[in-house]
């Protein structure tokens, strides 16, 4: 078995010192004439950089740190993960993952809210605190099987719910589906995509006209995954070096995929708070790991080799920014799906826009099968 170490949080002063300084030398650009009303602009980028110029990193960090955390070796990679166990020794025990642009941190508010559940939330390699795969790609095969070693082999759960979004998603279903034997349920806001070849296929017309959608949507909004999967270095090259610029390449997608209203950016504080923001880019920031969380983008992490159907119990919740997904495709692809739902608010980051709905539905879900 793995060894299990504890692990904490601490940033050193030269290092915030140095963040400091270079954010007194933020020279910020106004709005570009025509620019996309979606997204971030110049003056909200620069009330969050005046903000993180000021910020208390020190008491973000000791809440952080309130969350028990470790570090475990699960074969070429060290993985980070916050550990909140239940005082119930035979409470049920929940995997909740992050994808990108976010990290474990903007997950912990949902943990704090069951009590009732072991949860484990791990950094995924490569993300904040947890080394990046030595050898080989980041596969979705791959990090399905290092989160099941993460629950079984290091925390020794015989069984476990799971949770995935974004990068995470298919992650989700690739471990309910590879691991039923282990998998007690799993629990979606971001369900199963047909893979790229089978799309074609596809003859139902709100199936078609939801992944017309999406074509359409990811031509006017999807460059960035495109930078990421083509010139990945020269991007983190950037972002690496000017913290204000990391803030505005992460902000921007919080805003833009969070359920708030379009238009002003700074309605995504409605659902993220502006704390969790600058903890985000914080992390990415001391961690210097914006470059390596770009992996999942060229490594092909969204083509998993197989995408066995999950046989499991499954709770399907639609995030509002998928609100058209066609129920057909979830019950083809969720043979045991207990639950399915369109929510009435919260958008691509569900369980922290809304992290006690997302509470709810997992104790709900946790206890028609009998684990509470």
């Amino acid at each position: 078995m793995p060894s299990v170490r504890p692990f904490s949080i601490h940033v050193p002063d030269t290092d915030l010192a140095d963040l400091r300084e270079r954010l007194d030398r933020f020279r910020p650009l106004p709005d570009a004439p025509r620019r996309p009303a979606s997204g971030m602009s110049a003056a909200y980028l620069s009330e969050l950089v005046a903000t993180w110029r000021t910020w208390d990193w020190r008491v973000r960090e000791e809440w952080l740190n309130s969350h028990p955390q470790f570090l475990a070796d699960i074969g070429d990679a060290t993985v980070h993960f916050a550990h909140l166990r239940s005082l119930s020794a035979d409470a049920p025990a929940l995997l909740v993952m992050h994808g990108w642009p976010h990290t474990f941190a903007l997950q912990l508010d949902f943990a704090d809210l069951l009590p009732d559940f072991h949860v484990v939330v791990p950094s995924f390699p490569g993300f904040a605190y947890s080394s990046p795969y030595a050898d080989g790609p980041m596969s979705e095969t791959r990090l399905a099987a290092t989160m099941h070693a993460l629950m079984t082999d290091v925390l020794g759960y015989e069984t476990y719910l799971t949770y995935g979004e974004d990068v995470s998603a298919n992650v989700n279903d690739l471990i309910a589906g590879s691991y039923p034997e282990a998998v007690a349920g799993v629990v979606v806001t971001h369900s199963h995509f047909p893979s790229m070849a089978e799309r074609p296929l596809l003859t139902a017309p709100d199936e078609v006209a939801f992944f017309a959608r999406l074509e359409h949507w990811g031509g006017a909004n999807g460059a960035y995954g495109h930078v990421q999967a083509t010139r990945p270095d020269t991007l983190a090259a950037a972002l690496n070096d000017s913290p204000a610029g990391l803030l505005a390449w992460l902000t921007e997608k919080l805003v833009e995929w969070s359920d708030t209203a379009p238009g002003d950016p700074s309605a995504v504080e409605d659902r993220i708070s502006r704390d969790r923001i600058l903890t985000e880019a914080m992390i990415y920031w001391t961690t210097q790991s914006i470059g390596t969380s770009f992996r999942p983008y060229y490594e092909g992490a969204d083509q998993p080799d197989e995408m066995p159907p999950v046989v499991v119990p499954a709770s399907v919740h639609i995030q509002r920014h998928e609100g058209d997904y066609p129920e057909a495709l979830a019950r083809r692809f969720y043979r045991d799906l207990r639950v399915f739902e369109r929510l009435d608010e919260g958008g691509h980051f569900a369980v922290a826009e809304v992290p006690a709905v997302m509470a709810a539905r997992v104790r709900d879900f946790a206890r028609e099968l009998g684990l509470r």
